[in-house]
């Protein structure tokens, strides 16, 4: 068994798919409408789906908002550098909510950032 994919509800598609390819790098890998479900679904990840867990957004047609609720915790995400991480994603307007530094309580360098949905992304350093 293996992750496939992790699903998140967007309410504008293009403007999440700019964000997870431009702001993150991640590659768009495959986007399909079901014009009978009032639905769009995307793809995106670092890597191809047969070898990589990757992202799906899926854009209701007829949705406009949701409720964030508050079991849903973060993404995260491996990083080189996450210090250099947050000044590239600045540069490409994304939105840092908690800067690049040590973990509470530990020695791992972290930082999160915001999706244009408000999802948070955790960026790790690699270890």
């Amino acid at each position: 068994m293996r992750i496939l994919h992790t699903m998140l509800r967007v309410t504008e598609l293009q403007r999440s798919i700019d964000f997870y390819t431009q702001v993150l790098g991640m590659k768009l890998l495959r986007q399909k409408d079901y014009p009978d479900g009032k639905f769009t679904l995307a793809f995106l990840g670092y890597d191809d789906e047969s070898s990589s867990t990757v992202i799906e957004l899926t854009h209701n047609w007829d949705t406009s908002s949701y409720d964030m609720g508050n079991a849903f915790g973060h993404i995260a995400i491996e990083v080189d550098d996450v210090y250099s991480a947050c000044d590239a994603i600045r540069k490409c307007g994304g939105k840092i909510i908690r800067d690049a530094g040590p973990m509470n309580a530990g020695t791992t360098i972290i930082a999160f950032v915001e999706d244009p949905d408000s999802y948070q992304i955790e960026l790790i350093g690699k270890k």
